[in-house]
Order: structure tokens, then sequence, then C-alpha cells
């Protein structure tokens, strides 16, 4: 395939954010007086948003929309002050962003993450390799709904499918499939092989560099 453009899933892909997603979400649930999780307990809750994570991490007895409401505006404000204190880049991400930048390839991501931290993550470990950087603002228009990265393809004027779209879960993969994108999973990430492969990756990578073998 030609390859013009790559899009990157952030959280599990492109970053390791686990450590400070799990600490300010146990933060959040210690100020209530709840059960905190484990990292590996949060890794089973991240992919689609922080309203999401809220309402997965929160007990059974208090999962109302009321109290994730509440917890999710806590969880916001302590993320803020959190979110790029452990997070930091796979090993071999940058070295693997320079090759694709040498191949003049168009780089952008799109991520379940609010907006706001998407662009704040993105801008201050990556500077200067992605644009556009889109996060959630729309729960209607979150992933796996193509919507957004269409559009994103539109601003970086090419098709679909001269596009590989890179993510870590399930969800990653059926929005590139939804989009007409070549679906792309890593290993690294938050989700096992198995669910990558069963919504429809059509190659994996162990490595960053292994993305240069389909180029």
């Amino acid at each position: 395939m030609k390859v013009k453009g790559v899009i990157f899933d952030l959280d599990g892909t492109l970053v390791n954010s686990l450590q400070d997603i799990a600490d300010s979400m146990n933060m959040v649930l210690q100020s209530y007086g709840y059960p905190t999780h484990s990292y590996e307990e949060h890794q089973s809750f991240i992919g689609s948003g922080i309203r999401s994570l809220v309402s997965k991490s929160l007990p059974l007895a208090h999962n109302n929309e009321k109290q994730i409401d509440c917890c999710f505006h806590a969880m916001i404000e302590v993320y803020r002050d959190n979110c790029t204190r452990k997070t930091k880049p796979y090993d071999g991400i940058i070295e693997l962003l320079d090759n694709l930048i040498s191949r003049n390839i168009k780089l952008s991501v799109l991520s379940n993450k609010s907006d706001e931290f998407t662009k704040k993550i993105t801008h201050a470990l990556f500077p200067n390799y992605f644009n556009p950087v889109v996060g959630l603002s729309n729960e209607k228009l979150k992933k796996p709904n193509p919507f957004v990265a269409v559009e994103i393809s539109k601003t970086l004027a090419i098709k679909p499918e001269e596009i590989i779209y890179i993510g870590d879960t399930g969800i990653d993969m059926q929005t590139a499939n939804n989009a007409n994108m070549f679906a792309v999973g890593v290993l690294w990430g938050f989700r096992p092989k198995e669910e990558l492969i069963s919504n429809g990756a059509k190659y994996l990578l162990s490595n960053p560099v292994d993305l240069i073998q389909i180029l």
C-alpha cells in the first residue's frame, strides 16, 4: 500500500500513561472513601475516555450518574496536575516518528482521552511532530465512531485508504476499519493480542520499528 499518513492513538500506543491515570483516579477514589485499584486493573479500564474510566472504577453501589459526574470532575482536576508526571514515550517511538517524518509521511493523533489532555501531553512530549492532534470533545463522536478519523484525513488531504491507523485496543482497530484505514495494532500497550486480532487488526507491531516493514 502507498502510505501517505499515519494516525496514532495516544495512551498505550505513543505513551505509557498508565501510572499517571491510575494514580490520579485512585486519589479521587480515596477522597470519597472508595476502594482503589491496581495498575493492572486500571489497564483494563482505559480506552474509552475519562468518564468511562470513572464509571468502571467506582464501586457498584455508588455507580450512578450523580456520583460519576462528581468523580469525573474531580478526576479532571487531579489529572490536570499529574498527566505528565510519569507519562513518557515508549522506547523506539521517537526514532519511528523521525523515520516517518524523513519519508514525508504526515502524522496525526486521535485519542478518546479528553481533547485538553490529549493536546497537553502530545505537545509536551512530541513537540512539532503531529498536526492535527485531536482528543475527545463530544461523547457521540467517541471512537470507534470513524467521523473524526475521516475528518483528519480531509485535513491532511489524504484518502483514508492511504492512512495507517495505529492503536493498542480493539476500539482502535474498529475505528480504523470503520474509517477504511489500515488497522495496525501494537503489542506493548494496554490490551492483549487476541483483542486486536478479533477486532480487525491487519498487522501487529512488537516494536515501533516494525512499522517500517509495512512502508
